[in-house]
């Protein structure tokens, strides 16, 4: 798997990515403008700004460290312009599998695609679970591998695995975690899903115009088929079990030994002979 996140300049210039961009930040500002606390933070995909909207004093746009080694790619005006997204640049640059970041201090995290680009998701979902302080929320976009989008990207790959020319339809990807086992990954590590949705039902077009007709398939794969969405947005809260230590009650038990007969208390006399 690669180590990058995914080159989400390719996607703004084709209009499923230009739908892809609209429909996340629609649905990502919703979830994150109830979110409250002190520090929030977002690792990876700078060009998605979900934290926009966030009402936490303290926000971070945080990039990858493998992204940021060389040179990164950047757009260029007229595809900025073209792609109507801006391009904004990182707070800081990390490791997701090593956060710097103490353990309960941040009340927010956002991971847009994060995981599906990094080399290590477990290793990346565990850090997450450990900086999240009690009752932190938890937003996670990724590609669903049950969708048509999963499907071209799927015989995508397999041809140019082959040799063919075809390039894959998700670029810089190679496996897509799916919706339920990412939830199996988050309640062993006692993150307890909340909610979600998914989006994107239309199958990705380089005509923008054959791409608009299909328009009547996110209206119906929302209604009918809504688990076979291109995309799936899941956020779950971090839970802490209580726990209470159960202590004799001494005063209680020294009561019950004060009123012990006192012929009990002293046991039987025994004689000299």
């Amino acid at each position: 798997m690669s180590s990058e996140i995914i080159d989400f300049a390719q996607w703004f210039r084709s209009p499923a990515g230009r739908y892809l961009h609209a429909w996340e930040l629609e649905h990502g500002d919703q979830v994150v403008a109830d979110c409250f606390g002190y520090h929030a933070l977002q690792i990876g995909c700078e060009y998605l700004q979900l934290l926009r909207n966030s009402r936490i004093q303290h926000r971070w746009l945080a990039g990858v460290e493998a992204c940021w080694q060389d040179e990164p790619a950047t757009l260029t005006p007229q595809e900025v312009q073209a792609a109507g997204v801006p391009q904004p640049q990182p707070d800081l640059i990390l490791d997701p599998t090593a956060l710097p970041f103490a353990e309960n201090s941040v009340d927010l995290v956002v991971l847009p695609h994060t995981l599906e680009a990094s080399a290590d998701p477990h290793a990346t979902l565990r850090e997450v679970a450990r900086v999240l302080v009690p009752e932190g929320r938890l937003l996670v976009i990724g590609f669903n591998p049950t969708s048509l989008w999963g499907a071209q990207q799927h015989y995508s790959m397999l041809a140019h695995r082959m040799g063919g020319r075809l390039e894959p339809f998700i670029p810089d990807v190679d496996d897509l975690i799916g919706h339920r086992r990412l939830r199996d990954w988050l309640r062993l590590l006692n993150l307890e899903v909340e909610g979600g949705r998914f989006g994107c039902y239309r199958p990705g077009m380089d005509s923008a115009r054959w791409f608009g007709r299909l328009e009547w398939m996110e209206r119906a794969g929302d209604r009918w088929w809504p688990v076979l969405g291109g995309v799936y947005l899941l956020t779950a809260v971090k839970r802490v079990r209580g726990m209470r230590m159960l202590q004799p009650r001494w005063k209680e038990i020294k009561r019950q030994r004060s009123q012990v007969p006192v012929a009990q208390q002293a046991g039987p006399s025994r004689r000299r002979v």
